[in-house]
């Protein structure tokens, strides 16, 4: 059964298909919409990433877009809510109050966002994960799950 999203989950340029399709599983949990942007580092019918959203794929509310620009363009409603998520923001994801129809954007696993990306928002929409300074950073799909559950506590939502 497919859903209404109260959220928006970007994964920009995601290049390992499990950590998205563990992203996939948590959106379904979650009642959001995925994001992908090109270039993707797999093929989206790769049997890894399938196995890693189980069978909950076919309940997923997903697009593809080719670019940000493209994103941007197809995101409906348009959100200018929109949360950056950075090692590199000094800006806590807990300091955030969010709302429905937010979205939360992560970058891939090796290199994050890139500065052309987060350069064209102001810092305060750059969020980042606290985490304990022998951590460089978490794993995407824990990263995704971490804030995607706590805009959901936010909002108040109860499946």
């Amino acid at each position: 059964m497919k859903y209404q999203p109260q959220l928006n989950i970007v994964l920009h340029e995601p290049e390992i298909p499990p950590n998205t399709g563990a992203v996939g599983r948590t959106c379904v949990a979650l009642q959001a919409k995925l994001w992908l942007i090109r270039p993707l580092g797999f093929q989206v019918t790769e049997k890894s990433l399938r196995r890693a959203g189980l069978d909950y794929w076919q309940h997923l509310e997903w697009e593809i877009a080719d670019h940000w620009n493209d994103f941007l363009q197809r995101l409906n409603p348009v959100s200018e809510r929109v949360w950056l998520y950075s090692r590199f923001a000094t800006r806590s994801y807990l300091d955030v109050e969010f709302e429905r129809g937010d979205t939360l954007v992560f970058g891939c696993e090796t290199r994050g966002l890139p500065s052309t990306l987060t350069g064209t928002y102001p810092d305060h929409q750059l969020l980042r994960i606290p985490t304990h300074e022998n951590v460089r950073s978490i794993n995407l799909s824990s990263a995704v799950a971490v804030a995607g559950f706590e805009a959901c506590r936010q909002l108040g939502l109860s499946f």
